[in-house]
């Protein structure tokens, strides 16, 4: 957890019991603690009370603790009805109210016993609190929501975990969080804490039921409080979760990538990054929030109406302004250029009327920017992979006319550099692929049972995506029919005692594992285009 957050949450409780104002009134018992040797008794009774054996958490606890935080929440109730004008005659039984929250913690050490908290109906009564007048007792609320719902504790506990998590989402968990979020102040810093934890138990309760991602949105105003944050210019701890979150909740859901879409969200997530195109995030924590940010954007230009918000926002240009300007948001924004163009052709189209070309390719050469985060080997595999994915798909989207030409000059120009590299990255992959082919025979030969599917599915997390994206390329270059660039292709393929047929058995494969996912007519189409290729070559 950040340590700002960290901190805010130890003032919190320090402040509870340390800080109390004027108007609580003290409670020693009445035993002349002020001076001339007297014994505070209550404070004997509290000492005696720590020291005493810790009771073994079990069904019996569970029944005693829950007893006694329905009590003091009756009192509270009753107080707060009493003497509606007059704080300092509620204020004992809010303290006492606290406590039994605290006390409550201790739950978590025994997730098994959640069935049980549900069938005692004690959820509605704690949910009930977050909409509390107080808003230290709904901040204590969601720390306890945070603590029972931790990764750690639900760990190895799916039935209780599930358990709980329906009783909460059935009594309105997510609407009650979400509109006590809405009137935190971020200025006082436990309220800035108990932002973060709301963040938290919204995770939290994601990873046990993933349709609350869904819910969540449908039900709340979450998407309209996140895109508040994601605006504000300063960086802080919040900001980098609501990322975070927003991302979690863009990331398998169309449904809600579309929803955002309509709020404006693809605008904002321009703004977010363009923040960054002349500059470097600071610390770690912002150059991850930096990437969540990219990840939205990713995830929001799926939808087709989402690239078009895209396109009219002038996004593809912002790309292309951050690649130029070589600082670490570059290889964000290739992968975003990647996902915007990807069977969308007038984004395409765009990429090359603005002269994203000349960009696009100096980063296929290789011509990267050189920086920390780069140094990571992994990191320049991914953009090597994302930058031929970005040209396979400008080919797929510009198929004729001037933008066509220019996409082709390209490989002839510098005597073909672009056809030796492209052939050059053919290789390696290829290379890449059979020593997995080999690796998965020799796994086979151990009595490994691997099916079809699975073979494949590890062969092209080894690259044989990226070879067959290669291989297209290589096909659209051919049915070009520009007698050098066919030339230099097989001369290259000579040389490293490759053929077409080499090429052709990639694409035959690539053909019959194309999938329906975009409908049968965009399989179909898909198909005809790769048979084009393997007959022409």
């Amino acid at each position: 957890m950040d340590m700002e957050v960290q901190d805010a949450r130890d003032r919190s409780f320090k402040r509870k019991r340390d800080d109390l104002p004027d108007s609580f009134p003290a409670t020693n018992g009445g035993g002349g603690g002020g001076g001339g040797g007297g014994i505070d008794l209550s404070l004997l009774e509290a000492v005696e009370r720590s020291q005493s054996t810790v009771e073994v958490l079990d069904l019996k606890t569970l029944k005693k603790l829950v007893l006694a935080f329905e009590r003091r929440l009756k009192e509270n109730i009753e107080a707060r009805l009493k003497y509606p004008d007059h704080p300092e005659r509620f204020a004992d039984s809010e303290i006492e109210l606290h406590e039994e929250l605290q006390k409550l913690k201790v739950l978590a050490g025994g997730p098994e016993l959640y069935p049980d908290l549900v069938s005692l109906n004690t959820i509605p009564s704690v949910l009930g609190l977050l909409a509390h007048e107080n808003t230290d007792i709904a901040i204590d609320v969601v720390q306890l929501l945070q603590d029972l719902t931790d990764e750690d504790v639900l760990e190895d506990n799916d039935e209780p975990a599930r358990v709980l998590v329906d009783a909460l989402v059935e009594n309105n968990v997510l609407e009650l969080l979400v509109q006590n979020l809405q009137r935190l102040s971020e200025s006082d810093p436990d309220e800035m804490a108990a932002v973060y934890n709301t963040l938290a138990t919204i995770e939290n309760l994601i990873e046990v039921k993933p349709a609350v991602a869904e819910l969540v949105c449908e039900k709340t105003k979450l998407f309209r409080w996140l895109l508040t944050k994601i605006r504000q210019k300063e960086f802080d701890s919040n900001k980098q979760y609501a990322s975070e979150i927003l991302a979690i909740l863009l990331q398998n859901s169309k449904a809600n990538q579309k929803k955002l879409g309509q709020m404006n969200g693809v605008d904002v997530m321009l703004q977010a990054v363009a923040m960054y195109k002349s500059k470097d995030p600071k610390t770690q924590d912002e150059e991850e929030m930096l990437e969540n940010l990219f990840d939205c954007l990713c995830c929001l230009v799926m939808p087709l109406e989402n690239k078009e918000r895209f396109l009219k926002a002038e996004g593809v240009e912002l790309m292309i302004i951050i690649m130029k300007q070589k600082k670490s948001a570059y290889g964000s924004a290739i992968r975003a250029l990647d996902f915007a163009m990807t069977k969308y052709p007038p984004a395409c189209e765009r990429f090359v009327d603005v002269l994203g070309l000349k960009t696009a390719f100096a980063a296929f050469m290789g011509k990267i920017p050189q920086y920390k985060k780069n140094k990571k080997e992994r990191y320049q595999e991914d953009l090597e992979e994302r930058v031929i994915s970005l040209i396979a798909s400008l080919f797929d989207g510009i198929s004729r006319g001037s933008r066509r030409d220019r996409l082709l000059s390209k490989f002839v120009e510098n005597e073909y550099e672009k056809i030796d590299r492209l052939v050059e990255l053919y290789v390696r992959y290829s290379d890449r692929v059979k020593a997995e082919m080999e690796r998965l025979n020799q796994l086979e030969f151990d009595d490994l049972e691997i099916d079809e599917d699975e073979r494949y599915n590890r062969r092209l997390e080894s690259g044989l995506y990226t070879l067959q994206l290669i291989a297209v390329i290589l096909g659209h270059l051919w049915c070009s029919e520009h007698p050098g660039m066919r030339a230099r292709i097989e001369q290259l393929l000579k040389l490293q005692k490759l053929s077409k047929e080499d090429v052709k058995e990639i694409l035959q494969e690539y053909h019959d594992n194309i999938g329906d996912l975009d409908g049968p007519d965009e399989k179909e189409r898909a198909q005809t285009k790769i048979q084009k290729f393997i007959s022409a070559l």
